[in-house]
């Protein structure tokens, strides 16, 4: 299948079933408790939720490029209020440990650099009430 491929060809084969293999980790839309609209592709979008005594993790956004074709940066704004519980909104990237954009009633919004490998966004939640409003580009 990849005989008289290019280098360049080769790599973006990979890349595509890399990719792919990521999608997988994401939560699926039928099981968020949200609304989500995907952007460009599968790292941006927005997702606006209503949570009442949740309790579980969502990936929202994300992937596993070695190359991202809309480039290595992301713009992300969130807005956080927590009624009860606790939401913390984090960034986890391969075997990088968690990073937490926000996990108080409030807002967040920087550019972000993506590594190569796999990058996601999401929600982590302990009988949390409240809403989330994340726009990512």
């Amino acid at each position: 299948m990849i005989s008289g491929c290019s280098k360049d060809e080769i790599l973006n084969h990979y890349n595509n079933i890399v990719q792919s293999a990521g999608v997988i980790e994401l939560t699926g839309k039928l099981s968020l408790e949200g609304t989500k609209e995907k952007g460009i592709d599968d790292y941006t979008g927005t997702y606006t939720a209503d949570y009442e005594n949740f309790s579980d993790s969502e990936y929202l956004f994300g992937g596993t490029s070695i190359k991202r074709e809309a480039g290595k940066y992301l713009s992300i704004d969130c807005t956080l209020e927590v009624a009860e519980g606790t939401a913390k909104v984090f960034w986890i990237s391969g075997a990088d440990e968690v990073v937490t954009l926000l996990e108080t009633t409030g807002t967040y919004s920087d550019t972000i650099t993506l590594p190569d490998g796999g990058n996601y966004v999401g929600i982590e939640c302990e009988e949390f009430t409240g809403n989330i409003e994340l726009n990512i580009e």
